[in-house]
């Protein structure tokens, strides 16, 4: 009993030292940089900036992993932002790519870009009726509804009345 004790408590320090060893502890990670626009299409111009890179005025930019390569971030008198810009690339494919700022002193920023096919302005929104055949008592042609309103109401007498025969024993 002893030995699987000292087993399972040795086996859980190991675990729990490797993890530590494993996982990446760094000072130089500076946080976030803004992406906008956050979703664009190939051919569409990207904006980033980031404070993370105040206190050096600039920054090298890395959009490698949308394929736009490398780009500068400038200093700005926009409350102390790097600021820089990217194109996506016309063959860029659709997903979300992770943006890297490394600023001159060493530190890290990073923020994501999701690429659509289609551009948020020209997307196209539904609106309207639609023909899906269903109907629905306001549709586009009001003689078209009044005709089916006076359809019904002819089948709902008209079955009435032949129930109304049956239940007297006239037959049909």
């Amino acid at each position: 009993m002893r030995r699987t004790a000292r087993l399972l408590t040795g086996t859980a320090l190991a675990v729990t030292v490797a993890g530590l060893a494993a996982a990446p502890v760094s000072a130089q990670d500076a946080g976030s940089l803004e992406v906008f626009p956050s979703t664009a299409a190939p051919g569409a111009d990207v904006t980033v900036n980031t404070s993370a890179c105040a206190e050096y005025g600039s920054a090298t930019g890395d959009a490698g992993a949308v394929g736009a390569g490398t780009f500068t971030l400038a200093a700005s008198a926009h409350e102390q932002d790097a600021i820089g810009r990217f194109r996506v690339p016309p063959g860029a494919q659709p997903g979300t790519y992770e943006i890297v700022a490394r600023c001159a002193g060493g530190r890290r920023a990073a923020g994501d870009l999701t690429v659509t096919l289609t551009p948020a302005r020209e997307r196209i929104q539904p609106r309207g009726h639609v023909n899906t055949g269903v109907g629905g008592a306001l549709g586009p042609d009001p003689v078209q509804t009044a005709a089916g309103v006076a359809a019904l109401a002819v089948a709902a007498a008209g079955g009435t009345w032949l129930l109304h025969r049956r239940a007297r024993g006239d037959g049909i």
